[in-house]
């Protein structure tokens, strides 16, 4: 791989749908494969807020399943036996499944839709020495494992974003003191009692902290610059990574095709809503909608290039 570069794919897929109540729907459970505060948990969390107010469907529950990058929660799906159940997945799912070998898998699951992408962003605290993204690359060139770098999951896409930085400025991998968390409340948490020195998540769980001076960015991780996180992207940081973390939501392996199909009707309406897009507008999310098989096919092309990606930074062997 010629570049240090992931670059998600954001082709937009049309609604469909029609505006009619997905009724036949009676109840629905949302699971986030992570500890509260995190991007997952924002995901199932602004679902559930927006099927309700669309009064798509009566009850709409939200569980968390933390723990391994969202796997734990992927074998708990594959046992799932309802067919009115979801579960958020995304990039950092298709990195972990790799480095946990875990039995059960994405392709175990049902594809039901790809709603979003979001930036990442590299942060530390306000009272930090580190002004650029230079001052911190140059700090771990120097001291190695004596900096540290709060994320999400070992294996998910904040990790692999912090081996691609240092990749790109000749940094071996064994200088990555990279602290993983489970949820992004813990790595906030952990940022702002000054326990790491700086932290990379999606913008949304990070941008409250930054926008209230309690944390600074560095960089942003995507293609264009976000004007009011007063930060330049990675690339205008004359560093050759990009990447772009995507997240969707897929059913339990094995449900029948009335109930998938009711799934996607469901979520297709969701998206329609007023309700949804103004959760896109409010969380700073960028709305990718796929359903059918272009998200299958998606998600295959997606789980086929991650494992060489993982491996060349040594996340797997």
């Amino acid at each position: 791989m010629a570049a240090a570069t992931i670059a998600v794919g954001l082709a937009l897929a049309g609604c469909g749908g029609g505006a009619s109540s997905s009724s036949s729907l009676a109840k629905l459970e949302i699971m986030a494969p992570a500890d509260p505060g995190g991007g997952w948990d924002q995901t199932a969390r602004a679902m559930q807020a927006s099927i309700t107010s669309a009064d798509l469907v009566k009850s709409v529950q939200v569980s968390n399943v933390g723990g391994a990058g969202g796997t734990v929660g992927l074998q708990k799906l594959a046992n799932e036996k309802s067919e009115s159940y979801l579960m958020i997945t995304g990039l950092v799912m298709v990195g972990a499944v790799e480095t946990n070998g875990v039995d059960k898998r994405l392709e175990d699951a049902t594809p039901i839709a790809r709603l979003t992408a979001e930036d990442e962003v590299v942060v530390v605290p306000a009272d930090s020495p580190y002004q650029k993204i230079d001052d911190l690359l140059a700090d771990i060139a120097a001291k190695g494992q004596g900096v540290s770098i709060a994320g999400g999951s070992a294996g998910g896409t904040d990790h692999i974003l912090a081996a691609m930085m240092l990749k790109a400025k000749n940094i071996t991998p064994d200088k990555l003191n990279y602290v993983p968390f489970s949820g992004g409340g813990e790595s906030l948490a952990a940022l702002l009692g000054g326990k790491v020195n700086a932290g990379i998540s999606g913008i949304g769980e990070y941008a409250e902290q930054i926008k209230g001076g309690k944390l600074r960015a560095l960089a942003t991780s995507g293609p264009n610059p976000h004007e009011d996180l007063k930060a330049p992207t990675l690339k205008g940081s004359n560093m050759d990574v990009e990447l772009i973390n995507w997240r969707g939501v897929v059913a339990p392996g094995g449900i029948s095709v009335g109930a998938k199909d009711n799934l996607v009707k469901l979520v297709t309406e969701m998206h329609a809503s007023e309700s949804w897009k103004a959760e896109l507008t409010k969380k700073g999310w960028t709305d990718t909608f796929l359903t059918g098989h272009d998200f299958s096919k998606f998600l295959t092309t997606e789980i086929g290039r991650i494992q060489p990606v993982l491996k060349e930074i040594g996340l797997v062997k």
